[in-house]
């Protein structure tokens, strides 16, 4: 059984989406229907919503459609990891509003679609410190060739609890390994940050990479930050570019098959259950 932590969920006749008119294939409506139908099939007992960086507008509005989904039909839906901003100044009384708020989980603002130095803001980095000791988590989303900065990020905010997504969203096509190794080894020796085995085949060839091509990643992921903080996640609907869920699924478990069913255990569900209380 899995405990997908990484679920998006578009809806663009509730929410802008400024980013779908140049995301191809992902520029459709992806419904929970549609998810839990599959998912359920996989043996996917629950789920993280995580942002679909809709605008600015809109962030409480997801938050709250999500709710209502979970209420009236979403039953694999157990909270979420919401949008925030803090590059602005309404980042404290939204941080107040959201730890009050069980349902919110955590945070997460995309920082590979925004210029390099906003995480350098002395304002980001303020607000985010305003975080330590919360029970909320801060999903990271940079690229590859920003590891350095998601490693500044992190230690400006030591009491802040990161995750790391997407194994560090390598350029698996390129072929560029050593560096994305090295990089995670480096983010890894940071206690308070965890990471997500999560959207990797998106990053490969998505007409010629097998199993063999993505496993490099993945275990290095988990042997660089231990079976303790590692957790699962799908990247529904983008990893559809690689595969699918299904496809996913499978991937993940083959990479996989020959761990204990502890360590299994606590990649696929264990660890989301601890860090976010589910």
């Amino acid at each position: 059984m899995f405990i997908d932590t990484h679920l998006h969920l578009i809806d663009q006749s509730r929410l802008a989406y400024p980013w779908l008119s140049d995301a191809g294939d992902l520029n459709r409506d992806f419904t929970y229907f549609e998810y839990a139908q599959e998912a359920r099939r996989l043996g996917i007992e629950a789920a993280l919503h995580m942002e679909v960086d809709v605008a600015t507008a809109d962030i409480e509005v997801e938050t709250e459609m999500v709710r209502s989904l979970a209420a009236s039909q979403g039953d694999l839906i157990a909270g979420v990891i919401a949008a925030c901003r803090p590059e602005e100044m309404g980042f404290p009384a939204y941080l107040e509003k959201c730890e009050a708020d069980s349902f919110v989980k955590g945070f997460r603002r995309v920082l590979h679609v925004v210029p390099d130095d906003i995480s350098e803001q002395t304002l980001f980095r303020d607000n985010l410190k305003r975080m330590a000791g919360s029970r909320l988590t801060f999903d990271i989303c940079m690229l590859a060739r920003q590891q350095p900065l998601a490693i500044a990020l992190i230690d400006s905010a030591p009491g802040v609890r990161f995750v790391l997504d997407h194994c560090g969203v390598p350029d698996i096509v390129s072929g560029d390994f050593d560096a994305w190794k090295r990089g995670i080894e480096e983010i890894a020796k940071r206690p308070n940050v965890s990471a997500k085995v999560s959207g990797i085949i998106a990053y490969a060839d998505p007409e010629a990479w097998t199993v063999d091509t993505i496993r490099p990643y993945a275990e290095h992921l988990v042997s660089s930050f231990g079976w303790e903080r590692v957790v699962w996640g799908s990247d529904w609907p983008v990893c559809r570019r690689g595969g699918g869920l299904s496809t996913w699924v499978g991937a993940t478990q083959a990479i996989f098959a020959g761990c204990s069913a502890d360590e299994r255990e606590k990649l696929y569900r264990g660890n989301a259950r601890r860090i976010w209380n589910l």
